[in-house]
């Protein structure tokens, strides 16, 4: 990053108002001095500075001199290339579409009962499992739902048990900034902490260790990033699926998205939305998002390709192969190769050239960011 001590008013104006703020919330659990916010009402999802201390686009903490919202941002200028050489020791090439791998493996859970709550053979919820029962982790940041899960109503959580890991378990297309959980497992003394994430959060632990961000750079030691083309904003439920298809958010018992937009109900009945029926209700903050594949990430990991009961898994890591052989030796997943399923490798392959071709020509772009 540049001498010149970029702060809020520069994120401010280079990221949060000009379309490739992703709503990570990094900057928010970064910031010393309790002066970021988050709004993630009628679809914001954006951080926004409180007017305790300067205003919107002017932080008094920032012209001193401190730094440390821009360190977090991993859509901040130069943002690829610093996390991929402080990640993996060097810049990933154009031929690196999906960002740098070691290994890619189709993977799912032996356990029965995580695999039948999980989403797609349920390998992260295996993982989060055998983490946290193994001392690799104290805890773990994901996303929840409200109440009894009924409202559909995203939001973040931090879990340290298998129950909990239960009750999180499945996918959401709404948006939860999971690291805004981030205080509560400080909270209960939790040092070593995953967190999983779509692409825009899996990739802020990487900017704060690559900028030295402190305690919260070294406290998320473990990152598993969720394949992710784009996320819906809240209102898809009533304007969509109740609108067209009378179909209640409290009628939903599962959703997942495989090519349609799938819908499991509560009186056994399963529908299909066409994607292109919800294109509409794309969340702003995925709309320049160049990251399908969760490139910065320790493990990536998604349900695409011909299996539906497993999970293709990117490892990216030592630190995330050294986690997956534990597991394999504990016999907490099964593996296959990832080429038993060449249809995965190529929507991949597809998907995150898709998405990198998202990134605005105007942005400060690191020339990798281009797509060969």
């Amino acid at each position: 990053m540049s001498q010149e001590k970029p702060q809020w008013t520069e994120l401010y104006n280079e990221v949060v108002t000009s379309g490739l703020c992703t709503g990570c919330a990094a900057c928010v659990i970064a910031c010393p001095h309790d002066v970021l916010n988050y709004d993630d009402q009628n679809g914001v999802y954006k951080p926004f500075h409180l007017d305790i201390d300067g205003d919107f686009e002017n932080c008094t903490h920032g012209e001193k001199g401190c730094t440390l919202c821009t360190r977090a941002c991993p859509r901040f200028r130069d943002w690829e290339t610093e996390i991929d050489e402080k990640r993996f020791g060097r810049a990933r090439s154009d031929e690196e579409i999906f960002g740098v791998s070691l290994d890619i493996v189709l993977t799912r859970a032996t356990d029965p009962e995580l695999a039948e709550v999980g989403q797609d053979g349920g390998f992260v919820s295996a993982l989060l499992t055998f983490a946290l029962e193994n001392d690799h982790i104290d805890a773990a940041l994901v996303s929840s739902l409200e109440g009894d899960g009924s409202s559909w109503q995203a939001k973040p959580a931090m879990i340290r048990t298998r129950q909990e890991v239960l009750d999180t378990a499945g996918s959401r297309y709404t948006y939860s900034a999971n690291t805004l959980a981030y205080p509560e497992a400080v909270e209960v003394g939790a040092e070593r902490i995953a967190l999983v994430g779509m692409g825009c959060q899996a990739s802020a632990p990487g900017a704060m260790q690559a900028r030295k961000a402190g305690k919260i750079a070294r406290r998320l030691g473990l990152t598993i990033g969720l394949l992710c083309s784009k996320t819906f904003d809240d209102s898809i439920f009533e304007e969509l699926f109740t609108a067209k298809y009378n179909i209640a958010r409290s009628d939903i018992v599962k959703m997942n998205i495989k090519g349609v937009f799938q819908l499991w109900l509560r009186d056994g009945s399963y529908v299909e939305v066409p994607l292109k029926e919800c294109h509409a209700y794309t969340r702003e903050g995925c709309k320049s998002c160049p990251d399908f594949a969760a490139e910065h990430a320790d493990i990536s990991t998604g349900g695409i390709g011909s299996f539906n009961d497993w999970t293709l898994t990117i490892i990216r890591t030592e630190a995330g192969r050294d986690l997956l052989n534990a597991m394999v030796e504990a016999g907490a997943v099964e593996v296959r190769p990832g080429d038993d399923d060449p249809d995965a490798i190529a929507l991949l392959r597809r998907l995150s050239g898709v998405s990198r071709k998202r990134w605005p020509a105007t942005a400060v772009a690191a020339p990798s960011l281009r797509t060969p």
